[in-house]
């Protein structure tokens, strides 16, 4: 399945239904009255979260959303139908803008989230209502207003406890796949991930952590530059961010690159709790290792932890920082949502 994560639709709510005009006239009620019935409401377009979606392909396809219209109400005091809502699913993660305005209409993150999109007209009023002491026969009714209808702009962002970062070929895709059951696609080549990729990291039957993998950065990412522009907003949803380093190809470099990137796109986002994976020591000697890891502390003022995800060394003490770490944080990290 293609990763998609922005989509332009346009939205259009249900017309009310226009209230009657009509007066009864039966057997037995020889003067009648007026009995014109009000319009019913017409659909509104409703996002809900669906935790089984991770990409907003469907929304290429579907680029229209159009509810019905409510029905027109009728004689004999009968009310119109109100039309179907339409529910519409999107996956964890999704924020809606007004195209025009740039005003943000909902940021859906929790399974069952929902927001009313566009909103359906209400119904007309029938001639029914408009009966007085002092006027027995109106002829009187109101139409039903339109429904909201509107472009709007869907970003999804991915939601993550926790997100790789680094250059390409630092081995975030392989640290993934040797954390969790996620199977990135690997080779050994730049820009091998062409989208994000989730796992799911086990510490035990009763904790884990999400874990996600964003497609390497490079310089000028920020300008657009390579696929850092497209990617970078993934991360503002991890609550902590692991700088992953390759450890053979001046680890110290790859950092200031990656972290200036982050901090030209989002100063605050920069600023997150984080720390250092130094990956494939398995290349070093032990004394190089060391000496690099000294060295980085002293730089980033971060936990650095020596690490091979290619054969799966050391792996538990970064696994039990990260957990450690996100359970200082009792709050999911602020997602700005203004354009």
């Amino acid at each position: 399945m293609r990763f998609i994560d922005e989509a332009r639709v346009f939205v259009h709510a249900g017309k009310g239904g226009d209230g009657a005009i009509a007066f009864l006239r039966e057997k037995y009620r020889p003067f009648g009255g007026p009995a014109g019935g009000n319009g019913g409401r017409g659909g509104s377009v409703i996002f809900q979260v669906d935790e089984g979606l991770s990409t907003l392909l469907d929304f290429k396809y579907q680029p229209r959303l159009i509810a019905k219209d409510g029905e027109p109400g009728r004689g004999k005091e009968q009310y119109g139908h109100g039309a179907d809502d339409i529910v519409v699913r999107v996956p964890p993660g999704t924020i809606v803008f007004d195209e025009e305005s740039g005003k943000t209409l909902a940021d859906l993150v929790m399974p069952g989230d929902a927001a009313v999109i566009a909103q359906g007209g209400e119904g007309g009023t029938g001639n029914m209502h408009f009966a007085s002491s002092t006027r027995r026969s109106p002829r009187i009714a109101t139409p039903g207003t339109a429904g909201e209808q509107r472009w709007v702009r869907m970003e999804l962002r991915l939601v993550a406890e926790a997100g790789l970062v680094g250059l390409p070929n630092a081995g975030k895709s392989t640290l993934l796949t040797a954390l969790s059951a996620a199977r990135p696609k690997i080779a050994p080549y730049p820009f091998t991930t062409l989208a994000p990729n989730i796992g799911r990291v086990s510490i035990s039957d009763a904790e884990s952590f999400t874990l996600a993998d964003i497609p390497g950065l490079i310089e000028g990412a920020h300008k657009g530059l390579g696929l850092g522009i497209r990617f970078l907003r993934h991360i503002m949803r991890t609550r902590l961010i692991i700088y992953v380093l390759d450890a053979a190809d001046d680890p110290a470099a790859a950092f200031a690159t990656v972290h200036g990137e982050i901090a030209a796109f989002d100063l605050v986002l920069a600023q997150r709790l984080a720390l250092v994976a130094l990956n494939k020591i398995d290349l070093l000697t032990a004394p190089e290792v060391t000496k690099i890891v000294r060295k980085l502390r002293k730089l980033t003022g971060l936990e650095v932890f020596p690490i091979s995800a290619d054969k799966s060394e050391k792996l538990a003490p970064l696994v039990a920082a990260i957990a450690r770490m996100l359970h200082t944080m009792d709050q999911p990290a602020h997602v700005p949502t203004e354009l």
